[in-house]
């Protein structure tokens, strides 16, 4: 069992409270503790988002970013270009696609899914 910890910011030097069950959620998922309180998490991921920087830091979230007390916001979608291997249109798919692999567009993608 986990007992509650005070930690101390490593952005604003205040300190804040890693609870039982948030060292629980961390170590579920191999996250190591936070470096940052929770505001200092969510100013930092909104400078991110707001850079349109999108993916995972590992700043404070020790691993792969998506847990705050704030919430959980990916931002935009990078989208890439690429060939339908049924038609033949141009397709936006939300990969980086790999030769070899089949890429459909989303009207034939919809159309196999439904068979």
């Amino acid at each position: 069992m986990y007992n509650d910890k005070t930690l101390t910011c490593a952005d604003c030097g205040q300190q804040f409270v890693f609870t039982a069950s948030e060292q629980d959620f961390y170590a579920q998922r191999g996250f190591t503790e936070p470096r940052r309180c929770p505001s200092c998490r969510a100013s930092r991921k909104a400078a991110r988002n707001s850079a349109g920087g999108g993916g995972y830091s590992s700043g404070g979230y020790g691993g792969g970013g998506g847990y705050s007390s704030v919430g959980y916001d990916r931002g935009p979608r990078e989208m890439f270009t690429a060939t339908c291997s049924n038609c033949g249109r141009d397709a936006q798919v939300p990969f980086r696609p790999t030769s070899g692999k089949p890429v459909y567009c989303s009207d034939c993608f919809r159309s196999m899914r439904g068979a």
